[in-house]
């Protein structure tokens, strides 16, 4: 007895066929080794929550070696099998256990199998139904079939187990949709957090979209923050702000306005009096209601505004400032000696955006804006078309981007402005972006303000007013404009560093050595420094030379300057720059600071020339709507190289303007100044209506 009692025992087996595995795995309870059984419950748990197959498996499986259940109980004791099948199946696993899907031999001690016998026959025809459609699924998965022959099977057994049991069925349903939105989010997650680590750049010709990003990201430029809409300006980024910011400072003072600054809150009551002004700002504010926090009493919300707090009147983080301005201009103003009266501010502003890029759409962002108030219509608008003026040669002479002047349509203008000049930029898939405005404003906001006069005669006049600015969209084109596949590519004018000196070390115990390469480093970098160039030199001994050449090419800067032992020896340095010369040169010591300054004005002009060339070409002339609509409806910011622009003889029509913006997408970027003088539409009729033009339009898309 006790031998055929062992060889009972021994014959107990359990096979189980499970789809997340895809193997046919067997368990024998004479034999325990919990070590084997934890691993593969815990891969068929990731399995279960994850949906995917490991790409290696336990030894073990597919083999008769011993297992235990996940609680260490031989599986022919009790029901240690349906406990592992309960922890792979959930709910489901008393139906599963039972069905033919899964057939146990337990033979009892007289070696009969009634009890399983019985079980078999009491199985209806149902579960049989159902179990069959099962097999029959898994064994198409296991063969790679195509979703699409499986799809139907699975809705045949869904169908099955809802007869049987519909609630179960529902819940079933309900939790593999819950279980695919999770994995999804986990692998959305997942994916966003390896993106962040990893310094691939996306070709442009393959995601233009995703290149820009990729190059914000990679070069160190920002980053995303907690805030949505908001971004984090990291020190490279903001290194080039602030080298537009100083340029440009002095352009704005020899204009003839001062710095101030004014409140961030604005009273909504301000922002009524300009009808126009809050119609087109309304849907971007951000509104301040109370003044301070307090504790959920119910404890179930945290910090909560305090609803003894609330403000007498709301407040608008400022959108922009000509209401706070023109408010204080009343107190200022008061004859004719006070004008003109010209203020700037650097500052920040938000307008809540819902689709937003780095540095071309965030809710927050920084800018300048400049505001005027002046004795004459003229005066006014002399000042306005001054400062779109100082905002192309900003462009060009700084962040060599050739930019088109002009006026906007009516319906593009600024809220609350008579007329809008505005630089149009085409960036390199050719979509335009707006680079900076200028408006000119009437009399509108000192009328709403009240703020007047007495001019020469003693008579009380109202004042004519205009406002300016450009932000930080402004590194949105220079990064657009310039850069390639390798990463930025930054003008020398604009760069933080214009040149980074990478000392190439002589050996560890060459201290001679190592003291003549210091006195040749300091030499030239102070050198270079007083010729008014931006110089690092990155002698950092943690780091290979290799992947600082591979940082500073990433980050955009102009020159690399290499001196090593043998360089020093030949009295020479070897140049690299970043675009132009693909080679490296050898130059001499002595002549290093003139080579440096030459070759890099030679690069700022040679960048400007490329990108004029590139917006002359993707301006196209002498188009039908047709052949616009064709080339702009299917053309999306990713694409790479787009439409481009289309210059065409227009009829000034609101309606139609929408029409069109409807139809392809495109907008009027500007009236160009250079195709709108006298004359220019004399005999022309409107591309789209077919009547006499009024303008010379220039359309595209737009960021």
């Amino acid at each position: 007895m006790p031998s055929q009692r062992r060889s009972h025992e021994t014959s107990v087996t359990t096979k189980m066929t499970t789809a997340a595995l895809g193997v046919l795995v067997t368990f024998s309870s004479r034999h325990t080794a919990t070590h084997t059984v934890r691993p593969l419950v815990a891969q068929a748990a990731f399995l279960a929550s994850s949906g995917g197959v490991p790409s290696s498996l336990p030894s073990s499986l597919g083999t008769r070696s011993a297992t235990t259940t996940a609680i260490g109980a031989p599986l022919n004791h009790g029901h240690g099998g349906h406990s592992l099948f309960r922890l792979l199946y959930g709910n489901q696993s008393n139906r599963i256990y039972n069905s033919r899907m899964f057939t146990t031999n337990h033979m009892n001690s007289s070696g009969s199998n009634t009890q399983d016998e019985q079980q078999t026959d009491a199985i209806s025809d149902l579960d049989r139904q159902i179990a069959e459609k099962g097999n029959e699924i898994r064994a198409l998965k296991n063969a790679n079939a195509d979703k699409s022959v499986i799809d139907p099977l699975v809705r045949e057994l869904l169908a099955l187990k809802e007869l049987k049991n519909p609630t179960a069925a529902a819940a079933a349903v309900a939790s593999s949709s819950s279980s695919k939105n999770s994995r999804q989010e986990k692998q959305d997650t997942t994916k966003a957090s390896l993106e962040e680590q990893s310094d691939f750049i996306t070709p442009r010709s393959e995601n233009y979209s995703k290149w820009y990003n990729d190059i914000i990201r990679v070069t160190g430029l920002a980053e995303t923050s907690p805030v949505r809409g908001c971004m984090v300006i990291k020190p490279w980024g903001m290194s080039l702000w602030e080298n537009v910011r100083d340029d440009l400072d002095k352009k704005i003072k020899e204009h003839g306005a001062e710095n101030a600054y004014f409140p961030l809150l604005i009273p909504k009551s301000f922002l009524s009096k300009e009808a126009e002004h809050v119609d087109g700002f309304a849907k971007e504010c951000a509104v301040v209601t109370h003044h301070r926090l307090t504790a959920d009493p119910s404890g179930e919300r945290g910090l909560i505004a305090d609803p003894e707090a609330e403000l007498e009147e709301p407040l608008i983080i400022r959108p922009t400032s000509e209401t706070m301005i023109w408010n204080m201009f009343k107190k200022w103003i008061v004859s004719h000696r006070d004008l003109p009266l010209k203020v700037n501010q650097w500052a920040n502003v938000m307008r809540w955006e819902l689709r937003t890029r780095p540095f071309l759409r965030t809710s927050e962002f920084l800018w300048q804006e400049g505001h005027t108030a002046h004795a004459t219509r003229e005066g006014a608008i002399d000042d306005a078309v001054a400062m779109i003026h100082n905002y192309a040669n900003l462009c060009k002479d700084l962040l060599a981007i050739p930019v088109i002047m002009g006026c906007k349509s009516p319906s593009e203008r600024f809220a609350g402005a008579e007329e809008t000049y505005t630089i149009e930029a085409l960036m390199q898939n050719g979509w335009a972006l707006q680079s900076g405005t200028s408006h000119f404003l009437g009399q509108s906001f000192g009328k709403a303000f009240d703020v007047t006069f007495q001019d020469k005669d003693g008579k009380e006049s109202d004042v004519w007013g205009t406002s300016w600015g450009v932000s930080t969209r402004l590194l949105g084109a220079l990064i657009m404009t310039h850069s390639d596949d390798a990463g930025l590519v930054l003008p020398p004018k604009v760069s933080p560093v214009q040149v980074v000196i990478v000392p190439i070390p002589p050996k560890k115990n060459d201290l001679e050595g190592k003291a003549a390469m210091d006195d040749a480093l300091d030499k030239l970098s102070k050198e270079l420094k007083a010729a008014g160039l931006k110089v690092k030199v990155d002698d950092r001994d943690y780091v290979r030379n290799g992947a600082k050449y591979f940082e500073y090419e990433r980050k955009g800067v102009p020159l690399r300057i290499e001196l090593g032992p043998r360089d020093m020896a030949k009295g020479e340095c070897v140049f690299k720059y970043r675009v132009g010369d693909e080679g490296k040169t050898s130059v001499k010591l002595d002549e290093a600071v003139d080579t440096a300054i030459a070759g890099l004005d030679d690069m700022q002009q040679k960048l400007y020339d490329a990108a004029h060339q590139r917006l002359q070409q993707g301006i196209n002339t002498g188009a039908t709507y047709q052949e616009m609509k064709e080339a702009l409806e299917g053309d999306e910011a990713g694409e790479f190289y787009g439409a481009g622009l289309y210059l065409v003889p227009w009829k000034c029509n609101a309606e139609n303007e929408e029409k069109i913006k409807e139809e392809c997408k495109a907008t009027i970027r500007c009236y160009p100044f250079e195709h709108n003088g006298e004359g220019a539409v004399e005999g022309k009729t409107c591309f789209y209506s077919g009547e006499p033009a009024t303008h010379m339009a220039l359309f595209g898309r737009a960021f």
